[in-house]
């Protein structure tokens, strides 16, 4: 999880306890860190400017127009363009216990420039040009990003005169990083769309009913009327990720949720996940989120029952 400097915590003024917001301009970006500390709901939020917020500490609810509401959670992020109206609740702030997001306002130029960088100098390979990223994009920070997040958080609130540049090369890769993120198109549940036409439609919707079960490429193979290699080459081109890496990120997904309950046991949920063993379920999630199962459960309840 991304974590604040105590620099930062005793630098801030805490002026509202909703949606305190403390900000730091420059030249193509500006970051903002919100700080909630009591519960409140339909809380409203725009940017002039397109922008990458990042769950640092508790939970959001998340209204979006044409989209159905969905849970906000460190380790997550959410792209929007700009002008766009979020309508937000905060169902566990408190106190000693706010939540926190960071969000990154980012210059329509600066993105511009850097995908004519991209479209130059890092072609796709079916000759696509990149363009901009589906906006209301939320996903699961990988470490690259997760990396460039907390050293911004430095950047931004340090005093260098250099710090300009050191942010915009930042920002670029952050971007570049984002927009790559955007076409593998690793979606949570509430904004991954697989049309009922897809021709591996059935085999998403079989997975997700079915992540307690043992799960391999052959056996989904069959279901989708393809050999192993074919299901495997014509899975990744369609969804931007392999077999293996969908139910994975399916099943971190589903145990995020159950390690909100502390009374479910580590082994329970790796086996509700349909992990096979605790070490590789421990691998895959510290992968994704930084923190082993444990550690993660013990963050979330010592947070959620602070007074």
């Amino acid at each position: 999880m991304i974590q604040l400097s105590n620099d930062f915590l005793k630098g801030r003024k805490l002026e509202t306890m909703v949606e305190n917001q403390t900000s730091y301009t420059l030249k193509n970006a500006a970051m903002h860190v919100f700080e909630t500390h009591q519960q409140a709901e339909k809380v409203l939020l725009k940017f002039e400017q397109p922008v990458l917020a990042s769950m640092i500490q508790g939970k959001k609810i998340m209204h979006l127009r044409d989209y159905e509401s969905f849970n906000f959670l460190p380790g997550e992020s959410l792209v929007l363009p700009a002008n766009e109206t979020m309508c937000i609740d905060f169902p566990e702030a408190k106190t000693k216990n706010p939540t926190r997001c960071l969000a990154m306002a980012i210059s329509e130029e600066k993105i511009k420039n850097v995908l004519q960088f991209m479209n130059e100098s890092m072609p796709k390979d079916d000759k696509r040009q990149w363009g901009l990223m589906d906006y209301n994009f939320h996903f699961v920070n990988d470490q690259g990003i997760f990396q460039i997040l907390q050293r911004l958080l430095f950047l931004f609130s340090e005093d260098h005169p250099s710090k300009d540049f050191f942010v915009d090369n930042m920002l670029r890769e952050l971007i570049i990083r984002i927009l790559q993120t955007n076409e593998r198109k690793i979606y949570t549940n509430s904004t991954i769309a697989i049309s009922s036409d897809n021709r591996l439609s059935h085999v998403v919707r079989y997975i997700r009913e079915h992540l307690y079960e043992s799960l391999d490429v052959e056996s989904l193979s069959r279901k989708a009327c393809m050999s192993p290699s074919h299901f495997h080459r014509v899975f990744k081109t369609e969804l931007g990720i392999s077999p293996i890496e969908f139910i994975n990120n399916e099943r971190i997904k589903l145990a995020v949720g159950l390690l909100r309950n502390p009374e479910t046991t580590i082994k329970d949920i790796y086996m509700q996940c349909g992990f096979e063993s605790r070490s590789y379920f421990n691998r895959v999630f510290k992968t994704r989120h930084h923190l082993s199962p444990g550690e993660y459960q013990s963050k979330i309840q010592k947070l959620k029952f602070t007074d």
